[in-house]
């Protein structure tokens, strides 16, 4: 009789922490660890979700082209502020850049090249990026003609990363590519405003 209740016990404690376990598999999967594999296959996969891949695939050009952009208003610009600004986007991006690409590599996706060209080597343009014929326009330019163009062109492509970092808050799951969108937020919402106002300045 005591072997049949410990037995019985045993059992019981098995059945529990199998239970426990299986609940723990459920929460933490969430969705789709990568692209094509099923959720919950392993602890890693579940820490993020397809929106998250997607989001730095896309920002990485994206600052890629921004750090270009900024390099040539250090080079040509005339305004000292313009000037300024373009060195901090670019401190700014390229270490972001570093992260995004660390976050693919450890999950096993395409890290695209930062070289800010059209379609990024994804086969898609992400939002706010100029195209060629618009980097064309901006390349011969300098002065205040520059600044000016310089200007424009880079409230556009911030408020491309703005909207992109939103649907990462919105959609991703890796809790530090959501940190990360909500500071990009942050810092280039400040930095349009900052633009313009110096456009305002004439």
């Amino acid at each position: 009789m005591r072997i049949r209740a410990l037995t019985g016990a045993l059992t019981a404690v098995a059945i529990l922490v199998l239970a426990g376990c299986s609940g723990s598999a459920d929460t933490t999967a969430g969705s789709t660890g990568q692209a094509g594999q099923p959720a919950g296959t392993s602890i890693v996969q579940a820490d993020h979700n397809q929106a998250d891949v997607t989001f730095a695939q896309h920002m990485i050009p994206h600052h890629g082209q921004a750090i270009q952009m900024a390099r040539m208003a250090t080079a040509r610009g005339q305004s000292p502020q313009v000037k300024d600004l373009a060195r901090r986007i670019e401190a700014a991006q390229g270490p972001e850049i570093e992260t995004l690409t660390g976050w693919l590599e450890q999950w096993g996706a395409p890290v695209p090249p930062a070289t800010g060209a059209g379609q990024g080597g994804m086969g898609h343009c992400p939002g706010g990026m100029m195209s060629p014929a618009q980097m064309g326009q901006l390349g011969p330019a300098s002065g205040t003609g520059f600044d000016g163009m310089f200007l424009q062109m880079m409230i556009r492509h911030h408020e491309g990363a703005v909207t992109m970092a939103r649907t990462e808050i919105d959609t991703g799951q890796h809790p530090a590519a959501i940190a990360l969108a909500k500071q990009i937020i942050q810092t280039q919402q400040a930095e349009i405003r900052e633009m313009q106002a110096l456009l305002s300045q004439g």
